[in-house]
């Protein structure tokens, strides 16, 4: 295959079909996504199978068990697949939204309309789901996409690519508004994140490595997050009694999220009263704890296995370990909170334990951070969570998107002026 001309070709009928998406009523896209998530809820099985074939090859090839499960389907995941798509169905199209019209001393009235950003690239590894996340968030504001999974993937995310092509044209959309691209030869990406005159923004979802190149290589605008180094902090003024659900389901519900809790934080003052009971529940998952001396003593006298302990070293502070292992800290209070979590974190998501109102609210303003909580698990920083539907990514950047990006974060705001033969004086 000439992967130049290929990608060439994939972007000419990206950019035509953009055309086409930019200028379909509502009506027609989420009638597009009910086919689609129709067609993934008839094709579970033949979804699983693929997948499977998908997971036997990676776990042959010595994949590591974040991405093995980051790859796994199960009926659960398909479905949850069929109803991201059924809910972003429900939102709200942002395109064709005017805001902020006001009237001019001249006359004319000047506002913002909402539009599309054109052709987006998304660029991602394992995570088969992504390619219905992203195929349905694309087609509903009014983009076309062209996707490219991770070779690990190909037989998942082709066959979930069936169910959109199938999807799109029961609503008489082209099915070229969502390519898969089908060739797993890494060159694909490299003229997929320099064919300026074809997509518009590039998002790429995986591994820091990954995110790298692109960041480093693309001739094209970048949605990212380089990696998830995510805190929790227990403030002395915590409710006991949410502490350990709380730190037990940020960092154990999964391990090879983004989301997922790297580091634990907890003030001087309670530290001897709950770091016992959070080191027995997180060694009793099988949790690695890295941890500051003062901490590292506290877990010792309390006899958590030695196993599990380990001296923390400063790379431990930035680490996103992806895997049952944690940082521990014990800090004066909320200011050394604050600075450790702003100076280590990767600014994507940090959470506060406190009954303290005033305290929270130095938390939400002072940690620089795209996604910011109050006594709740860090998991919650995902587009379905926040009620997108689902999300193409998480984004720590500061301009145009910041935190799961979902409809609005695929649309841009040109300006409008209405006027009745209105002249400039």
């Amino acid at each position: 295959m000439d992967i130049e001309n290929h990608m060439h070709t994939l972007g000419r009928q990206a950019r035509a079909a953009s055309r086409a998406m930019a200028a379909a009523d509502t009506n027609q896209k989420n009638r597009a996504l009910l086919a689609i998530a129709a067609a993934i809820r008839r094709d579970a099985a033949r979804l699983i199978e693929a997948n499977r074939q998908d997971v036997e090859a990676a776990r042959a090839a010595g994949l590591d068990a974040a991405l093995l499960d980051r790859l796994a389907l199960t009926e659960k995941t398909v479905v949850g697949m069929a109803e991201g798509l059924e809910q972003i169905a429900t939102l709200p199209d942002p395109v064709g939204e005017i805001t902020d019209l006001k009237y001019r001393p001249s006359g004319i009235q000047v506002g913002k309309m909402r539009v599309p950003l054109g052709v987006i690239g998304i660029i991602y590894e394992a995570r088969p789901n992504v390619t219905a996340d992203a195929a349905g968030l694309c087609l509903k504001s009014g983009n076309a996409a062209i996707l490219r999974g991770g070779s690990e993937a190909i037989r998942s995310n082709q066959a979930v690519a069936t169910c959109v092509r199938e999807g799109l044209a029961a609503a008489g959309l082209p099915d070229t508004a969502v390519q898969v691209i089908e060739t797993t030869d890494r060159a694909a990406v490299g003229a997929l994140i320099t064919m300026k005159d074809y997509v518009d923004v590039i998002v790429p979802r995986g591994g820091k490595g990954l995110i790298e190149r692109i960041s480093n290589e693309a001739r094209i605008p970048v949605i990212k997050h380089l990696h998830g180094n995510c805190h929790v902090y227990v403030d002395d003024r915590a409710d006991a009694a949410k502490v350990v659900p709380v730190v037990e389901n940020a960092k154990t519900q999964r391990y090879g999220t983004c989301n997922t809790t790297e580091s634990l934080l907890v003030a001087r003052p309670v530290a001897a009263a709950l770091l016992p009971n959070l080191g027995r529940m997180l060694a009793g998952k099988g949790v690695e704890m890295r941890a500051c001396a003062e901490a590292l003593a506290i877990l010792r006298d309390a006899g958590i296995d030695a196993a599990r302990l380990r001296e923390a070293t400063e790379a431990d502070w930035h680490e996103e370990y992806l895997a049952p292992i944690i940082a521990v800290k014990v800090v004066a209070g909320l200011d050394e909170a604050i600075d450790h979590i702003n100076a280590h974190g990767s600014h994507h998501t940090d959470a506060i334990l406190t009954e303290d109102y005033g305290r929270a609210r130095r938390f939400l303003r002072e940690v620089d951070s795209a996604s910011v909580m109050v006594n709740a698990s860090t998991r919650f920083a995902d587009g379905f969570e926040y009620g997108l539907g689902a999300e193409i990514g998480i984004s720590t950047d500061k301009i145009h998107a910041r935190g799961p990006v979902g409809l609005e974060g695929l649309t841009s705001q040109k300006w409008v002026v209405l006027g009745d033969g209105h002249t400039r004086g």
